[in-house]
């Protein structure tokens, strides 16, 4: 089951724990399932070589070994005596490409080459890789070569003299997309997957029953989704995924990209992020270091959602092992991804690098955006005596707003406030450290919490020290506390802290013997959750925390989760 605004994907529920319900929009015709086809009224008056021109480039034809051939501009101008010596440096920077066939230097009449020269290679790989590597290549102080495909010269003279301004599409108005809002019983919608990932239900969260909005079968592939602010409603499909959304569920845009498996949605729902894993060959040319194959795809894409136009296009790691690939500021004005020692912030709508260079960061180990506003945290680790920080910058200025130095530091976690007042770095730290088989082993674990007072004039800085081990943590939504679940089991407890300005955080409460391991804050604050999920058997704790009286306690049997 996935909830209105949730952003995690759901589970597929079997027929036996469902019944199957009522479907209240009639039979499912075949004009209820996603679509990747113009409508049937639809006019083509557009030649496929103003739609797929690029494409239609590709298409099958008899080879005429053109497509191997690359032009390197700029190389010396020298004489017929040294010649000889000036193709011998050339080959030996352009045969590491692969295999060439022929290679011309044109001469003048004088017997002076002319700066230019042809090279043909065994196959259109290797021709495409050296000009990706070389272009731009520095011989020497006054040659830079400039190196282009031969087809690039075809591709360019083609390109008309007048340019024809694309037609605006008709408008089409999809309703009210946040109709739900409207409810004046303010009942939330949820969908649910069932019947073996068959058949896909949205309810309004009506009482005494569920009431069944739409139900359909064969709506997605594998998955559902809702955007952030629950204005859209997502479907997987091998072509692509599909929007829907309004009060009939109709169907708002789509965006083609064979075999996406995992989408992310920017906070206002400006842009969508799609991700389809690499192709076996292109793991493949990763793993040898060699660029990816031609036809491999563009692995992630970020559209924008109202057009569903394709932004921009990047690459991944074969073996990724966290998505979203991104993280996007409150206001979708930036996006940002880390790599080794580097973390690149992109701005939009250009899609460009900010200030167009990436931030050189040694060690850098993860970052993460302020809720509310343009600050970035992000954290750097211990490299031998250079302590560990923690760094708060402004962007798009790349001010240094503060910073914080840490020793013995094994690992951190950053949590946010919702609100965007409070910044809680969780630290790990340790008093001994052995490094085993390339790998550091810690011991005397205890634990520190950095909290940052973002509303307060140069964001100082409370600590607080605990010697338990901590199970979880989290911020009062709207508030000034925060819970946090720690010690083993059976001595688990629960201890509620408040912040208070121009002061150190203050214990309010702390719960003994307790069995839970996650924290549920409700969206307004005030009233928490206290869960044993999955190997706790599902106990719930309801605390008011104005009073942290116990309002209700109650189980349900292995619950893995809570919304």
């Amino acid at each position: 089951m996935v909830e209105k605004g949730d952003m995690a994907l759901s589970e597929t529920e079997s027929a036996r724990d469902l019944e199957k319900t009522t479907v209240l929009n009639g039979d499912d015709d075949d004009d209820e399932l996603p679509s990747f086809s113009d409508p049937e009224d639809f006019v083509d008056d557009i030649t496929d070589e103003e739609l797929l021109g690029d494409i239609l480039q590709h298409r099958p034809a008899e080879a005429d070994g053109v497509e191997s051939v690359i032009v390197v501009d700029n190389i010396p101008q020298v004489g017929s005596d040294r010649i000889e010596k000036l193709k011998n440096v050339l080959m030996k920077i352009y045969s590491q490409f692969g295999e060439i066939n022929t290679e011309y230097i044109p001469v003048d009449e004088t017997g002076k080459t002319k700066g230019y020269m042809f090279l043909e290679y065994k196959n259109p790989q290797s021709a495409q890789d050296a000009v990706k590597v070389t272009n731009g290549h520095k011989l020497d102080k006054q040659h830079s070569f400039v190196v282009n495909l031969f087809t690039d010269f075809q591709k360019y003279e083609s390109i008309p003299e007048e340019w024809k301004p694309p037609q605006p599409q008709p408008y089409v108005d999809h309703g009210n997309l946040r109709q739900w809002l409207q409810n004046p019983d303010c009942y939330d919608e949820y969908s649910v997957m069932y019947c073996g990932g068959e058949r896909v239900a949205i309810y309004l969260n009506s009482t005494p029953e569920a009431t069944v909005l739409k139900d359909r079968e064969r709506w997605s592939d594998s998955a559902v989704m809702w955007s952030p602010l629950g204005t859209y409603f997502a479907t997987f499909h091998q072509q692509g995924i599909a929007l829907w959304g309004g009060p009939s569920y109709a169907q708002i845009m789509r965006f083609s990209h064979f075999g996406v498996k995992y989408i992310d949605f920017s906070p206002c729902e400006n842009y969508l992020v799609t991700l389809s894993p690499p192709t076996p060959e292109a793991y493949q040319a990763q793993q040898r270091g060699l660029p990816p194959p031609e036809d491999s795809g563009q692995v992630v894409i970020i559209w924008d959602i109202r057009t569903g136009l394709k932004k921009r296009s990047f690459t991944a790691d074969a073996e990724m092992t966290s998505w979203p690939m991104f993280k996007w500021s409150s206001d979708d004005r930036f996006f940002a991804r880390m790599t080794v020692d580097m973390l690149s912030i992109y701005e939009t709508p250009s899609f460009g690098l900010l200030d167009k260079k990436s931030l050189k960061i040694a060690g850098i180990r993860n970052f993460s955006w302020s809720p509310v506003s343009n600050i970035l945290a992000y954290w750097v680790a211990e490299d031998k005596n250079v302590p560990a920080r923690v760094t708060l910058i402004e962007v798009p200025s790349r001010q240094e707003l503060r910073a914080k130095n840490l020793f013995n530091v094994a690992d951190c976690k950053m949590h946010w406030q919702k609100s965007g007042d409070y910044l809680c770095v969780k630290v790990d730290r340790y008093t001994k450290a052995k490094r085993e088989k390339n790998e550091w082993k810690y011991s005397g674990m205890y634990f520190n919490f950095e909290i940052f007072l973002m509303k307060e004039k140069q964001i100082p800085v409370d600590s607080l020290e605990i010697k338990d081990s901590i199970v979880a943590f989290a911020w009062e939504p709207v508030g000034s506390k925060f819970a946090i679940i720690h010690g083993d089991s059976p001595h688990i407890s629960v201890s509620f802290y408040g912040v208070k300005p121009g002061a150190s955080a203050v214990l309010l409460k702390k719960f003994e013997r307790k069995q839970c391991n996650h924290l549920f804050w409700s969206p307004s604050g005030q009233f928490i959750v206290l869960a044993g999920l999955r190997t706790m058997n599902g106990t719930l704790e309801f605390i008011d925390t104005a009073d942290f009286t116990m309002m209700n306690q109650n189980d349900h049997f292995m619950a893995s989760d809570v919304e």
